[in-house]
């Protein structure tokens, strides 16, 4: 018996958005749930980094202005990405920011000020959380074999721990030594 499934069309989505694919029809819901969910949250990262990114002010701007642009590029990036493997193995995507503001599960900041140490701590925290959630996903990819998904993750996850690792050497206090 081979291991190799035949690639059929479901009739999950619309038919003109059928994928074919070879996983399984509870491996492609609960992949896609799980990209999706990471797809929601890495948006609201991208907007809360972009709103910090236009009001940082202090003694650091420049520095903090640019870091956070350039984490803010990288993390728009991977959406495409992401919303894209979802599509591959024949699910819908995000269609809204409505439909973002729904799954996504970080807070959005939408005090008037914040001040440039807590936003970088903030940002810390919730590149830490999508750590973890593309972590979870890449564990569901992993029970259900599809690599291509898992891999795409360990990048991103690297990438994010990336700038965990930035926005915390940025915000710490006190002597060289952190205290």
């Amino acid at each position: 018996m081979s291991k190799v499934r035949t690639l059929e069309p479901r009739g999950k989505a619309a038919e003109a958005l059928d994928t074919p694919t070879d996983l399984s029809e509870q491996a492609v819901q609960e992949i896609s749930a799980a990209m999706n969910a990471v797809l929601a949250d890495t948006f609201a990262l991208y907007l809360k980094t972009k709103n910090f990114h236009w009001h940082i002010s202090g003694p650091h701007f420049r520095d903090y202005h640019l870091l956070l642009d350039e984490q803010a590029e990288q993390i728009f990036a991977t959406t495409d990405v992401i919303a894209e493997r979802v599509r591959k193995i024949g699910q819908p995507t995000l269609r809204s920011i409505g439909d973002i503001s729904r799954q996504q599960r970080l807070s959005d900041n939408d005090a008037p000020y914040v001040e440039p140490q807590d936003m970088l701590a903030e940002l810390r925290d919730d590149n830490q959380r999508v750590v973890a959630s593309m972590r979870e996903a890449h564990d569901v990819c992993d029970e259900h074999n599809d690599v291509a998904s898992a891999s795409l993750l360990e990048t991103f996850i690297d990438d994010a721990e990336k700038r965990v690792w930035f926005l915390y050497e940025a915000s710490r206090k006190g002597d060289p030594t952190g205290h």
